[in-house]
């Protein structure tokens, strides 16, 4: 089977497309290129096909792998016959090949080694047959010195038969059928762990179905496994399982039949058990796994294409109690211009100081926006600044500062900011993330930012790989600026690397601005291959080109000439005539790539993202003791998992909105309910102080 036919079976995906797809990958080019560049060639596939196309043919080229693995072992062995070559050659199910490959694959020294080498391996062939003998009289002959007695002889013989019968590869597949419906999950406390565990209280004592238990729970109930508090079990009903075994191997009625059947619950309970549950754990945390990291990147997204306020004198103030707020003022490049600390909360409650302080640095540095941090002190400190009386208008927003102290730490913010402690970087990095969210976001470990679903539990290595994906996805969705990008951003441009981002920072500053993307060709080093993938993902505001500002790629700007062309137009006149290129889309039938530059030409140089907004809280809630039953609230959505969405109500705790709460209606999926950032009014459900948890009710 070749990759084009394996991934066209695991999609929808013609082999059409796929071809196109493989073709475009194997020559480097990336999956945000090939989804906006190349539409022509891929039938307009998008960026969630073309990286399934790309993950499914890895999976291919793993299974390719793995069977070349498979039959140099078995070939070294001596053992590789024609028609096993083509069965393994012909086998693109993982769990299949492996099952070809457990008669063959070295192991650790069992029992039926151990018996095999006492010679009883003829008396195991011969009882499994089930010619009628009597298994007894059979093992006589196979006592000596080291095996007196013939109940020894007989359970050597049976460690042979457990063993083959283990390695039976129909039989696992029913069982693993059986496993795959019909599997119990199970958890118990672990005696003496009830207070260490209290976290877990609710899989104490536990019982469902595997395949209908959630990913979260499952996680969840994994966790405290891994953490010692609860034993687990995933077992179908043993009785059933052991029909199936007796249905595959019992052929006779006789005596030597009921030797089969000892072996076979044995080989059950020993063998096939331990390792259909690992099975089945494992599958269940695949797919516990994909749902979570789905729900991250969903969330990651959602973070990294927040609102930006856009260039903006900012005052960004990272709060706090005894240590005081970091006070920093930044100009509307982001750029440091002032920083210092006051103290207007206890224990010094130097609140006349700070106020006349923050008023004083508002004034001087021209300052429009002031950013508030919403962890320790937050509220306190934006309720501090909102009395203070401006002599201009001075906009108030608190800002999520999850990651923020991440960075401040990072060697990124010691190379940005090497004279600075970590402090000033923090308030930085508050300031910064909300004048362009996404140009600061990046900077940080994604699993740092407080959105996801029991991250630190799943494969790393694959979300690392799927929240990789969206960082470039929503760079280049958005486009970066050239001139003012730092290479931390840079970085995720289709077809750059940090190396390279840095060769364009570095050209920048000893060249001047770029006037073009013709420019970055002079970068050395700068490819043509590079500038095809990049180039149209770049940002040049104010240069030689209008074009340059907008989402079409050099490649096309011949074909935007040709459009203005045939209205007798001139390019500039063309830019954001919505009438006019509407008339176009009318006129003609046009190409994948028309289509997008049309749309790209009547909104040049937008950004896809939203505007940002102000949020007030309510300023009667301070504390969880502040709140009652049946109160409603405004808040803001901080996390959406499988289970519901957080939300901010500005208090320390955030409450939980399950999702039976989110709609009149059934809701399956929270994510099709509520987003990330959205501003909601809740009702208050339920308050348990102890616990910490507030329970909500979307209005």
């Amino acid at each position: 089977m070749t990759n084009t036919l394996f991934i066209n079976r695991s999609t929808s995906i013609s082999e059409n497309q796929i071809d196109a797809v493989l073709q475009l990958l194997e020559k480097d080019a990336t999956v945000p290129f090939i989804a906006r560049y190349r539409k022509e060639a891929t039938g307009g596939l998008d960026e969630v096909e073309i990286a399934k196309i790309r993950d499914i043919l890895k999976q291919y080229d793993d299974l390719q792998s793995r069977k070349t693995v498979v039959l140099n072992s078995i070939d070294e062995q001596g053992k590789l016959s024609d028609l096993l070559r083509d069965k393994i050659a012909n086998c693109y199910a993982p769990k299949d090949l492996e099952d070809l490959y457990l008669p063959f694959k070295p192991k650790r020294k069992n029992r039926a080694d151990e018996a095999r080498k006492l010679g009883l391996e003829p008396l195991a062939k011969l009882i499994i047959s089930q010619r009628g003998i009597d298994p007894n009289e059979a093992a006589e002959k196979y006592t000596n010195a080291k095996l007196t007695e013939i109940a020894d002889v007989l359970s050597g013989a049976r460690d042979i038969i457990a063993e083959w019968i283990n390695e039976n590869m129909h039989l696992r597949k029913r069982l693993r059928n059986l496993f795959e419906k019909r599997v119990i999950f199970s958890s118990e406390l672990i005696k003496g762990k009830e207070q260490t565990g209290e976290v877990y209280k609710d899989y104490f004592k536990h019982e469902e179905k595997l395949r209908y238990c959630p990913s979260h729970r499952f996680l969840a109930i994994m966790r405290a496994e891994k953490e010692g508090i609860i034993k687990i079990k995933a077992l179908p009903p043993r009785e059933e399982a052991l029909q199936i075994i007796s249905e595959a191997i019992i052929k006779g009625i006789g005596k030597d039949a009921d030797e089969v059947l000892k072996a076979g619950k044995d080989a059950y309970t020993r063998l096939l058990a331990p390792s259909l549950e690992n099975e089945a754990l494992a599958d269940a945390r695949e797919k516990a796994d994909i749902e979570s990291i789905q729900v991250f990147s969903k969330n990651l997204r959602q973070l990294l294409l927040a609102p930006p306020l856009g260039a903006s004198r900012v005052l960004a103030i990272d709060p706090g109690f005894r240590s005081g707020c970091k006070v920093v003022c930044l100009n509307e490049q982001g750029d440091l211009l002032h920083n210092e600390t006051v103290y207007p909360h206890p224990p010094q409650n130097e609140k006349s100081k700070a106020s006349s302080k923050i008023s004083q640095l508002i004034s001087s540095y021209k300052i429009d926006t002031v950013a508030i941090g919403d962890g320790t002190a937050g509220r306190e400190t934006e309720e501090l600044i909102k009395r203070i009386r401006f002599n201009s208008d001075v906009r108030v927003f608190v800002v999520r500062e999850d990651g923020a102290s991440i960075y401040s730490a990072s060697p990124i913010a010691r190379k940005e900011f090497p004279q600075h402690d970590i402090t000033v970087r923090g308030a930085i990095s508050i300031g910064r993330r909300l004048t362009d969210p996404l140009s600061e976001l990046v900077k940080i470990d994604p699993k740092s930012l407080g959105v996801g679903q029991y991250q630190h539990d799943v494969d790393q290595k694959k979300l690392k790989a799927s929240l990789d994906d969206v960082v470039i996805s929503a760079v280049n969705n958005v486009g970066v600026d050239l001139n003012t990008a730092s290479p931390y951003l840079l970085q995720y441009v289709s077809g750059l690397s940090l190396s390279t981002a840095e060769k364009i920072v570095q050209f920048r500053s000893e060249k001047g601005r770029f006037k073009s993307r013709e420019d970055l060709l002079k970068i050395p080093r700068f490819g043509a291959k590079t500038f095809e993938q990049a180039a149209g993902f770049l940002r040049i505001r104010l240069g030689e080109n209008p074009l340059d500002n907008t989402a079409v790629h050099p490649e096309s700007y011949a074909l935007v000439k040709k459009l203005a062309k045939s209205r007798n137009t001139t390019l500039v006149e063309l830019l954001g005539n919505e009438i006019l290129l509407s008339q176009i889309e009318q006129d003609q039938e046009l190409s994948y790539t028309e289509k997008d530059i049309i749309q790209e030409l009547k909104k040049p140089g937008r950004d896809p993202r939203k505007q940002v907004k102000v949020l007030n809280f309510s300023k009667l809630i301070r504390t969880i003791d502040d709140l009652s039953v049946g109160q409603i609230l405004p808040g803001i959505v901080t996390n959406v998992t499988n289970f519901g969405a957080f939300v901010n109500i500005g208090i320390k705790e955030n409450g939980l909105i399950h999702k039976s709460h989110l709609s009149d209606e059934y809701v399956d999926n929270p994510a099709d309910h509520i987003a990330l950032h959205e501003h909601v009014e809740v009702e208050i459900m339920t308050i348990d102080k102890e616990r910490k948890r507030i329970g909500l009710k979307k209005k």
